[in-house]
């Protein structure tokens, strides 16, 4: 047993341990275990009872307000388990301070996440709060209602319906994001060369409609990643990357981001993937194994959910995740879900069928996708296997035409099609 993000180790009691209480009950819980070490040696405590008593009187004589939490004795080892729930009453506050987990440690939070606490104490999400900008228009609103559900009148009850304006705080910041002006950031767009240090376009988006920023944001997509091939009299449209999970992803990334935040959503275009990294994290009360699996979704910011909803744009019940997979079931390279504290990163690889690759060969085509690798010396230290299995790995997925074999001995180069 070791310690965690939401299990700690105390030898000892001491006041410290209230720190943590605070961090569990304003999260996601956890459990605090007395009488073992920081390495997860059992040390025992001389008087379970009597240290059962102090921690109760301690986290009620401190922790305010009251948190929910229980206490088990282990009289066969003297040790003491305090299971401690994620509270609704936040911020749960230790000597006027909240806390946090982070990893292993327990740290203070700072103003932005106290503000975030006190909101969800209160049951009240950020683009619910009164807008800075009360003097707003809606036209790119107006025009997508019209076109995706055909409302002809647009007008302040129309805004009131969608839970955008309210007569006791004017427009919210969900309305703000969406008016044709506003203060919020957007999204920063950058398609890369060779390499991150060539840079073939910049676009940014912000302080404008997220519908407008949507849209802007496919047409940058579209002129690296679509294309037309003529095929007798016909026209045939190209993706490199399936347009709907790369707007599926944008959605996603604008109605689940955290708006408190001031920085922009970063969409990296390279010639064989996009990544886009959405600021904001995980809301709590979701594991990042329930948000892959698209068993839960909780919505951020419900209400911009909503609107992007009735246009049709995404589906409310969080499938976005799904979807995305779904559309690169066929695909040889899948897509790629990074979950940190403060980000998520989904990665959109250029799309290739799976041509009938076997395991091994998927391994070296991952590594050939990835890198600018050519030459069997430079692919074979990072392969799992020897120079000679390798090459005919190569050779193989030459005759398949996945690769594309340029020269002849030493000078031999792979590269795929």
């Amino acid at each position: 047993m070791r310690e965690t993000r939401t299990t700690e180790f105390k030898e000892k009691i001491t006041n410290t341990f209230l720190k943590t209480v605070s961090a569990f009950s304003n999260y996601d819980g956890g459990e605090v275990f007395f009488g073992i070490d920081d390495n997860g040696n059992i040390k025992g405590l001389s008087d379970v009872k009597q240290a059962c008593l102090d921690i109760e009187n301690k986290i009620n004589d401190s922790i305010t307000p009251q948190p929910h939490y229980t206490l088990e004795l282990q009289n066969h080892d003297r040790t003491i388990k305090l299971t401690v729930k994620s509270g609704m009453q936040k911020p749960y506050l230790y000597k006027s301070k909240a806390y946090k987990r982070n990893d292993t440690a327990t740290i203070e939070v700072d103003t932005l996440e106290l503000s975030r606490l006190i909101l969800e104490g209160k049951n009240i999400r950020f683009e619910e709060l009164r807008c800075e900008e009360q003097e707003l228009t809606f036209d790119t609103l107006c025009q997508k209602l019209k076109e995706c559900i055909q409302i002809e009148d647009f007008n302040q009850d129309t805004l009131k319906t969608l839970n955008l304006y309210n007569s006791t705080i004017g427009y919210n910041n969900a309305a703000g994001i969406l008016a044709d002006k506003n203060h919020f950031p957007g999204i920063d767009m950058v398609k890369f060369g060779e390499n991150i240090s060539v840079i073939h376009k910049r676009a940014t988006f912000d302080h404008i409609s997220i519908f407008e920023v949507y849209e802007k944001t496919a047409e940058v997509f579209k002129d690296y990643y679509e294309y037309e091939e003529i095929q007798g009299t016909d026209r045939k449209k190209i993706e490199k990357i399936p347009e709907a999970a790369f707007r599926e992803a944008i959605a996603n990334a604008l109605i689940h981001r955290a708006w408190d935040m001031d920085s922009q959503i970063k969409v990296s275009m390279f010639d064989d993937r996009i990544e886009i990294i959405s600021p904001g994290g995980l809301p709590s009360g979701i594991a990042e194994d329930e948000y892959l699996s698209g068993k839960l979704s909780i919505l951020r910011n419900r209400n911009l959910a909503n609107v992007f909803y009735r246009l049709g744009f995404v589906e409310i019940f969080g499938t976005g995740i799904t979807r995305i997979k779904q559309l690169y079931e066929e695909g040889l390279m899948k897509p790629d879900f990074e979950v940190s504290e403060n980000t998520i990163k989904i990665v959109l690889p250029v799309f290739e069928k799976n041509l009938n690759l076997t395991e091994d060969e998927r391994k070296i085509y991952k590594i050939l996708s990835r890198t600018m690798l050519k030459s069997i010396s430079e692919i074979a230290p990072y392969a799992p296997f020897g120079k000679s299995k390798t090459t005919q790995l190569l050779k193989d997925m030459g005759k398949k035409g996945v690769v594309k074999i340029e020269g002849r001995g030493r000078g031999t180069k792979y590269v795929i099609k």
